[in-house]
């Protein structure tokens, strides 16, 4: 590996006297097929077992002239090759550079038109030539080399076609749903062309089955045609969306279905409750006309004498006063029994109606974070939200009577409003934690929580989160910190030998793109490398491509900082995926750039990495493993002390002895 790849290759090629050693190449000899650059073989580890093949253009020539085989057999081979080379940046680059891309298009549209007659007698043959050229278009598309605005009205409704069939070959539906997935997501000229071609109707079907990678992938074209669609049409969707049943088909076939909801499926659940959730934001961010009147309002039910003004805050605007009306609309009891309760209490007791509903609106749209454009990384779908069509109005009704309880219960005067606020909060924010399966659930969930027993959690928290404030136990910190942060940093180390597997993300596909990143057990090298799927365990070091030394590590950068989040429109760039972004820089102008699976991760990631390279870790992983730990130690120290007052100062030092015969020479 001292030597230049280019001499390798000419190195064998003269001991075997073959010619023209620009025609050659290394692989990977794993199922990969993955070509070595010179990149690559400079700094990957030693133990991979590597082939000897034509090169990328040589290669590329060769396929391009196999999949226009007038044999159906040879094509057939040929396609299925494609597909696996088109996954190497190397064989793509020369593939698409021979107008490989235009190639499939064309056969994808005049395919089945020439093969109608074949159909009947070589059907599995057709359907596997059509699976194999779509996975190519994949995997081809996804390395971000060919612009997606440059298909044809035709292509577009070939695909959507397949979609729209009843009966297709199940890898067909699955590539021809991420194609369009891909096309609506990345050019505002392919949504309108594709929004056109297919209808939520002819969706709903591929959500009724039982294979979930197409539901994931079903839901995911839904999610992008909602993301993509402008603002005055995405209601009109969310409609066709109520009409067609989708919450209920989705609650009974995927999230009630017996068996596991994977990571996957679980982000487009996610991303489908948030893209329905800020449907509320535009009467969240309007404001009440003071000139309007709000009838059965006091003064002491809000902030002003005129109860308008109380609606003119954004948010919650006048999302507030929906939430009310509903309340009041269909659940006509507990709304009068608030009323009356209120009523009967001394003004100072009272629990001012208007005002709780406008400040608990701000604070469920605050929790579900209406507005905010959906995270790449979360997977934090709440089940019960898809149990109603008007879940957030039934969620704001539950916790409203929540608060008119924890109001009472505190005894609360309006001094104390503020209070209850937080202790309402926190009621709500422990009971979604669980993840209820219903807003029943929910509400038994909130009975459970009374404010005795937020009391009791957080008595119990202050106990294990104790911290003495004597200075001997000062002291005695100071001389276990060191040790303690030694511990965490050994800790940080170990997992980053360990390894995390990494999700690529970009703006074309999501799915099924994957790295991992592990140190070196002497703590010299990272290794890195692309996976094909998800794996289970360690990676081992060997089948990690790429290497990086820890040496060449000039910085490591966060946030906005990261190379990748500065690039137009990376990934949303939403606060979520810009806390989870890391990057390490090397060389004069290289990266490596991280986005972590979720907050643990990037703590300990960024922590190691600060570690390697001397640096204080500054995570608040850090800080609480810490406290933890400190408080841990410490109290195992004063075991022998318990019930002993420990005084401020410390004793005095008694005088010195007569003599010293008391001495114990042990030599």
């Amino acid at each position: 590996q001292k030597k230049p790849l280019s001499a390798v290759i000419k190195e064998v090629c003269d001991g075997w006297t073959l010619a023209n050693h620009e025609s050659f190449a290394l692989q990977h000899a794993d199922s990969s097929n993955f070509y070595i650059t010179e990149k690559v073989w400079l700094w990957s580890g030693g133990g991979a077992v590597l082939g000897w093949a034509g090169n990328g253009a040589q290669n590329a020539q060769q396929l391009h002239e196999r999949i226009q085989s007038s044999s159906m057999d040879a094509k057939l081979e040929a396609l299925k090759d494609l597909a696996s080379y088109s996954r190497d940046i190397t064989f793509a680059q020369e593939f698409i550079n021979l107008d490989g891309i235009s190639l499939l298009t064309q056969m994808v549209e005049s395919g089945t038109e020439r093969y109608q007659k074949l159909q009947k007698i070589m059907k599995p043959c057709f359907g596997d030539m059509l699976s194999f050229t779509l996975t190519a278009f994949v995997e081809l598309m996804d390395h971000g080399i060919v612009s997606w605005d440059t298909f044809s009205v035709a292509f577009i409704k070939k695909i959507a076609s397949f979609v729209n069939k009843s009966a297709i070959d199940i890898s067909i539906l699955q590539r021809s749903l991420a194609i369009l997935e891909s096309m609506v997501l990345n050019s505002h000229d392919l949504y309108q062309k594709v929004a056109q071609e297919i209808t939520i109707g002819q969706l709903i079907p591929h959500l009724q089955g039982t294979d979930q990678e197409i539901q994931t992938y079903t839901i995911a074209v839904i999610n992008a045609l909602f993301l993509k669609a402008p603002d005055e049409k995405r209601q009109e969707m969310a409609n066709i969306l109520a009409q067609k049943q989708l919450r209920s088909i989705i609650l009974m076939h995927v999230i009630r279905a017996q068996r596991a909801i994977n990571n996957e499926m679980a982000h487009q659940l996610y991303v489908l409750q948030v893209l329905t959730f800020n449907l509320l934001e535009d009467r969240m961010m309007t404001k009440m006309d003071p000139q309007d009147q709000v009838r059965g309002w006091s003064a002491r039910d809000g902030n002003h004498v005129n109860p308008a003004m109380d609606f003119t805050q954004t948010p919650p605007g006048m999302l507030a006063l929906d939430n009310m009306l509903y309340f009041a609309k269909h659940h006509q009891d507990a709304y009068i029994r608030i009323v009356l309760e209120n009523s009967c209490r001394e003004d100072k007791h009272e629990c001012p109606f208007g005002r709780s509903s406008i400040e608990l609106t701000k604070m469920l749209c605050e929790i579900l974070k209406v507005g905010e454009l959906p995270s790449e990384t979360c997977n934090d779908f709440h089940p019960m939200f898809f149990t109603h069509d008007r879940s957030f109005e039934e969620f704001f009704c539950i916790c409203i009577q929540l608060l008119n309880k924890t109001w009472k219960e505190m005894r609360a005067t309006s001094e104390d409003f503020n209070k209850v606020m937080q202790v309402v909060k926190e009621q709500i924010m422990r009971a979604l934690t669980t993840k209820p399966s219903s807003l029943d659930q929910f509400k038994s969930k909130l009975q459970n929580l009374s404010y005795t027993e937020i009391l009791k959690i957080r008595q119990s928290e202050r106990m294990n989160q104790e911290d003495f404030q004597s200075r001997p136990i000062l002291e005695l910190k100071e001389k276990i910190q060191p040790e303690i942060l030694e511990l965490i940093k050994q800790q940080r180390l170990n997992r980053l030998v360990e390894g995390t597997c990494f999700r690529k993300l970009n703006s074309r596909r999501r799915q099924d793109k994957f790295w991992y990143c592990r140190l070196s057990p002497n703590h010299k090298v990272l290794h890195y490398g692309d996976l094909e799927e998800s794996p289970q365990g360690e990676v081992p070091h060997d089948s990690l491509q790429d290497k990086l030394p820890v040496a060449d590590i000039k910085a490591v950068v966060t946030g906005k900082d990261c190379p990748h989040m500065k690039e137009k429109g990376a990934l949303k760039q939403n606060k979520e995926v810009l806390e989870l972004a890391f990057s390490i820089l090397y060389d004069s102008n290289c990266q490596l750039n991280f986005i972590a699976p979720d907050k643990h991760e990037y703590c300990i990631w960024t922590d190691g990495l600060n570690a390697l390279l001397g640096k204080d870790m500054l995570s608040d992983l850090t800080r609480n493993d810490l406290d933890t730990l400190l408080s841990m130690e410490i109290k195992l120290r004063l075991l022998d002390l318990e019930n002993i007052q420990i005084p401020d100062a410390p004793p005095p030092i008694p005088k010195e002895p007569s003599n010293y015969d008391f001495v114990y020479d042990c030599n």
